[in-house]
């Protein structure tokens, strides 16, 4: 006698997860504006529309990145068909479009505490570089 509900599946058909290149490739179109220049202007329409000021305004847009990773989530679960009743409902491509999603809320969002977003962010960069390549915060000392 079988224990397991009739209708669920003994093994899961996953769809393959795509080859990641291992070298970075040039973008197929230069950037018309820098990475910075485009979070401060993003940060300046948001705060021009925003429909609540002060810590709420603040909360609110760092709450922003959880629905972020939420799509995120959504669009590998349904990369991989893990959904019985939507199936396949994205793509790779689509997750990648999320995770870049997520990375430019973050930024946004740090750009909100601080209108030194690019040196807050090139030093802590630098701060993790350091600790992952053997520097001062290997050993589990955390250098922040």
């Amino acid at each position: 006698m079988n224990d397991s509900p009739p209708d669920v599946p003994q093994t899961l058909d996953v769809p393959q997860i795509p080859d990641v290149p291992q070298t970075r490739q040039p973008p197929s179109e230069p950037a018309r504006t820098g990475l910075w220049d485009t979070v401060d202007a993003l940060w300046s329409w948001l705060e021009a529309a925003q429909p609540v000021t002060g810590r709420e305004a603040v909360l609110l847009r760092v709450l922003k990145l959880s629905e972020e990773v939420g799509e995120v989530a959504e669009a590998v679960i349904g990369a991989t068909g893990q959904n019985p009743r939507k199936g396949v409902s994205h793509t790779w491509e689509d997750v990648r479009d999320e995770l870049c999603d997520v990375a430019l809320t973050a930024l946004v969002a740090l750009r909100t505490l601080t209108p030194e977003v690019e040196a807050v962010f090139t030093e802590h960069l630098a701060r993790v570089a350091d600790r992952s390549s053997g520097g001062a915060g290997e050993g589990g000392t955390d250098t922040r």
